[in-house]
């Protein structure tokens, strides 16, 4: 680990010596105040143990192009009167479910239950509520942009935003905490959390794990034979994901014309399928990304910019403290890119605490806790 540890600072330290311009321009806020459009019990595989009186709120939000949605929450209390001010929130952006309705947080619970559960119990027990977002178009009507940074942020605070109106033992104080999927969300949410909130929100903070950073950058070469081998299922399944979410945010690209008939039928499988068994089936076919595609990608004109504006990560303009995680083990995110992004946003002087954990994408969620705990606490000292 000592040989490890040092090429990745190395790494790290190298990368802080350079900047990369940033290609996002900043969106506009929601025009009206998120709201709780209803509220029932959760069912019991949505329901955190150990949690009490929790429940699945429909609340209005915003999709691609600012255009307004319902989007899916679950809201967990602790159990006991809440302290004076109302329990303190902790907004959880949830990592890659899949896209069919039936796949949304707030319906069946996390994909990795044991992991999940663990993991906001622990945030339960130390006296937070938890308000998590399903995303745009997962368990309600519309499709779901998949990494649309902005959407997502929108989402977050849009789901804070109408519990804290609708439940009075919510205080308005809140952190925003994510992983894989819901790292980058929780990333854009720290960039935008304060604008899109507004006054009536009290944003103090975020925690990011696996992190997926520079996805614009890997996705540029592909298209017939590449890559040329078969990657892992949740990886396959992820491309397809993007290509949907890219389907969703930019209809003219016509994704579906750059795929033969065997990379159609597969991207509308993913629209509809859950992350598991979706890999289980990518898997068992030995699907190979490259050999779905009768062109490149790549004859998208300004593909890189496009991609970048869809799902790029901000490089300035964090107005709170922002805590990263990464496993030095992690291949669900490509980790060159997610060390070459805290290097960035270090050289652009943005409130970044970045640790690295020697365990995997799965493993770094809890393995984090250790720091962040102490450094939520302190956002709400």
């Amino acid at each position: 680990m000592r040989t490890l540890s040092n090429s990745v600072a190395g790494l790290a330290c190298a990368l802080m010596l350079t900047t990369t311009a940033g290609v996002l321009t900043a969106p506009t806020a929601s025009a009206d105040a998120a709201a709780v459009q209803s509220a029932a019990p959760l069912s019991a595989a949505a329901t955190l143990p150990g949690s009490v009186g929790s429940e699945r709120i429909l609340y209005s939000t915003t999709t691609v192009g600012d255009q307004p949605t319902v989007a899916g929450a679950a809201v967990y209390f602790p159990p006991g009167p809440a302290p004076a001010g109302g329990w303190p929130v902790v907004a959880w952006a949830h990592g890659t479910v899949g896209l069919g309705d039936d796949c949304a947080y707030s319906v069946t619970g996390p994909a990795d239950v044991d992991r999940d559960w663990a993991y906001l119990g622990t945030w339960l027990k130390q006296g937070y509520a938890i308000v998590a977002a399903d995303y745009a178009g997962l368990g309600t009507p519309g499709e779901h942009p998949y990494l649309d940074g902005v959407v997502e942020a929108h989402n977050v605070v849009d789901a804070v935003h109408a519990a804290v109106g609708h439940y009075p033992q919510l205080s308005h104080k809140w952190v925003a905490v994510g992983q894989s999927q819901g790292g980058g969300a929780a990333v854009s949410t720290a960039r935008y959390a304060t604008e899109f909130g507004g006054s009536d929100l009290d944003y103090r903070g975020a925690v990011a794990t696996g992190v997926p950073a520079y996805i614009e950058d890997i996705l540029m070469p592909i298209g017939p034979g590449v890559p040329p081998v078969k990657l892992s299922p949740h990886t396959t399944a992820y491309v397809l994901f993007i290509l949907n979410g890219l389907r969703t945010a930019h209809p003219e690209i016509d994704v579906e014309s750059f795929l033969n008939d065997s990379g159609r039928q597969w991207l509308d499988r993913a629209r509809n399928e859950c992350l598991l068994p979706l890999g289980d089936d990518l898997d068992a076919a030995n699907v190979v990304i490259g050999n779905l595609f009768t062109r490149p990608l790549s004859q998208v004109p300004d593909l890189h910019g496009l991609l970048a504006g869809y799902l790029g990560l901000p490089e300035s303009g964090f107005d709170k403290p922002l805590f990263m995680g990464q496993g030095l083990r992690d291949t669900d995110v490509i980790t060159p890119e997610t060390l070459r992004y805290a290097g960035v946003l270090t050289a652009n002087r943005q409130p970044l605490t970045f640790k690295v954990y020697p365990t995997d994408h799965s493993g770094t969620v809890n393995a984090s806790l250790v720091d962040s705990l102490p450094f939520v606490r302190g956002l709400f000292a």
